[in-house]
């Protein structure tokens, strides 16, 4: 074999290597303890591996090794359930606008240390590790009622018809999955981005205007008592959004919120 032809060939011994890797993971018996960041190492971790693989590499290791692995929040490990949040080298979902599990180990370079916490929010607290306890989200989704649907015979599908810029901006908001990385990055711990995206993509719709009025404001109501912070526009909600949801949700909410005020809707005690 020519030399030419080996190099077309390839030798095996050439190929890319797995990356060694040091962590910082925060550790977290319960609620009741105090955590801390433990460091691990893990080894060979291919470039291709989702950040989540990772982590079940390294659990595998600690169950080999009897100790208890690291628990963390995941469900469809395809971007869409939002269940994934982690704070990634103080990173909401780490250094790329996506979420955790479509976050790839080719973001991060042989021998980096990377330190994983969980949300930081006081609405959010800590279950065990990484894992924290996102109820705060449905109470202000719950909080939102429902919309009216007359009963009878489903109605034609363009009886309504709906302006292409509403519906497209209705879908956009639409898309919020619940992550929680908008609290996560925020300085202020507000959960503006996710009410508003949940407010606007129904008052954008037909669907949504008899309860319109009393939606925000019950929402926004919820949305205070869990604790969560007030919003200054800084804007690292959006930049966090792994559905790259803009502040312009948080601007039609405000609408909204001061339409609703003044024909006197008042939020549930």
């Amino acid at each position: 074999m020519t030399a030419s032809m080996q190099s077309s060939v390839g030798n095996p011994a050439d190929e890319k290597r797995g990356m060694n890797l040091t962590l910082r993971i925060w550790r977290q018996k319960d609620p009741s303890v105090k955590g801390k960041m433990v460091t691990y190492k893990v080894t060979d971790i291919s470039p291709d591996m989702s950040f989540l693989e990772m982590l079940d590499v390294l659990n595998e290791q600690l169950i080999l090794q009897g100790d208890d692995p690291v628990a963390f929040d995941h469900d469809c490990r395809e971007g869409i359930c939002g269940m994934c949040g982690l704070m990634i080298n103080g990173q909401a979902h780490g250094p790329q606008q996506t979420t955790t599990c479509q976050l790839h180990m080719r973001s991060f370079s042989d021998g980096d240390s990377i330190d994983i916490e969980p949300w930081r929010a006081s609405p959010f607290p800590v279950i065990k590790d990484l894992a924290v306890d996102r109820r705060a989200f449905d109470r202000i989704i719950q909080a939102g009622g429902y919309i009216s649907v007359p009963t009878g015979t489903a109605p034609e599908a363009h009886a309504t018809p709906v302006p292409k810029a509403d519906a497209d901006a209705a879908f956009d908001a639409a898309t919020c999955i619940g992550c929680g990385a908008c609290v996560a990055a925020c300085p202020n711990a507000s959960s503006m981005l996710f009410t508003a995206a949940k407010v606007t993509h129904l008052g954008l719709l037909p669907q949504g205007q008899p309860e319109r009025n009393d939606r925000v404001v019950n929402m926004i109501a919820q949305q205070d008592r869990e604790g969560f912070g007030g919003c200054t526009n800084i804007g690292e909600c959006s930049a966090a959004c792994p559905k790259g949801i803009s502040m312009e949700t948080i601007s039609r909410l405000n609408h909204d919120l001061l339409g609703a005020l003044r024909a006197g809707a008042r939020p549930k005690s």
